[in-house]
Formats: C-alpha cells, sequence, structure tokens
C-alpha cells in the first residue's frame, strides 16, 4: 500500500492510499480522485518522504526559539488545521440543518413570508432563483459541500 500526498487545483493537500502508483495513475486519469474538501478532480500528487517504522527510532528533536522550549516531532502542514476547521464546520451545518433539495427557493420563500416556521435548511438552487431570492431581500449563502459528506463512508 502506497500513501501519496495530493493537491487538487485549489492548493488543498490531502493524502490518499493506492495499491502502486500504476493504481494512482490510472485512478486519477479516469478523474476518479477528488478533493475531499472541494471535489476538484484536478489532483496532483505532491513530494513526500517515505515513512519508515523504524524500532526504536525517534524524530529529531528541533529547537524552538529561546525561552520556548522544545519542539520534537514533524510539524502539520501550513493550512491542515484551516482545512480540518472548514470540514468541522460544514460537518456541523449538514448535522444542524435540513435538506430540502431542489426545493430550496421554494421554501426559503415560505419560511421568509412567514407561511412556515423558521428553521435553517440547505439545499440547490440555480444562481437565477439565488439572484431572485436576493432581489426579494432573501439572504443565502452558496457553500461548497464535497460529494464524501452527502453520505456515509464506506
Amino acid at each position: 500500500m502506497k500513501v501519496l500526498n495530493l493537491r487538487c487545483a485549489n492548493g488543498h493537500g490531502f493524502e490518499g492510499w493506492f495499491a502502486s502508483d500504476e493504481d494512482f495513475m490510472a485512478q486519477n486519469g479516469a478523474s476518479l480522485i477528488e478533493c475531499p474538501l472541494c471535489g476538484d478532480k484536478i489532483v496532483t500528487r505532491t513530494p513526500s518522504a517515505p515513512r519508515l517504522n523504524l524500532s526504536g527510532a525517534r524524530a529529531p528533536e528541533v529547537p524552538a526559539p529561546a525561552g520556548a522550549g522544545v519542539v520534537a516531532g514533524p510539524q502539520p502542514a501550513p493550512g491542515a488545521e484551516v482545512q480540518a476547521g472548514w470540514l468541522a464546520t460544514v460537518r456541523h451545518l449538514l448535522a444542524h440543518t435540513e435538506d430540502v433539495g431542489e426545493r430550496f427557493a421554494e421554501e426559503a420563500r415560505r419560511i421568509h413570508y412567514g407561511e412556515t416556521p423558521h428553521r435553517a435548511i440547505r439545499g440547490q438552487a440555480s444562481a437565477e432563483d439565488r439572484a431572485a431570492l436576493q432581489d426579494e431581500g432573501i439572504e443565502t449563502l452558496s457553500i461548497a459541500v464535497p460529494r464524501m459528506l452527502d453520505g456515509p463512508l464506506q
């Protein structure tokens, strides 16, 4: 099993596990790999160091600035905390909103005009529907939700 560091065209870094380099190339060539954050299918492999599990081996200690102590082990990639926070936020939104699907514009209007009780909803709307809602004073927010969050992970 090969663990590869990957990056989408939007700059999101993630790992992929493949049986071989050829397996990665075949899946990537068939657009079967997508970014877990934004769903982008333009994925490239980034340089990575091999991971060796040597008995008793330790990560080298990296001296910190004076007075700050010692930091041991590898440091997280820049942006990894931001990506994890964004993913947690999207999961929270999915867990605390009702999915009304393609009826989003209709339901948003019903809530806005008091025809149905106020509640948090999510769904799909065309650019024209979003513009019409905005003209009516109904605020919406578009968020790209990765397909992996649409259902249970296998």
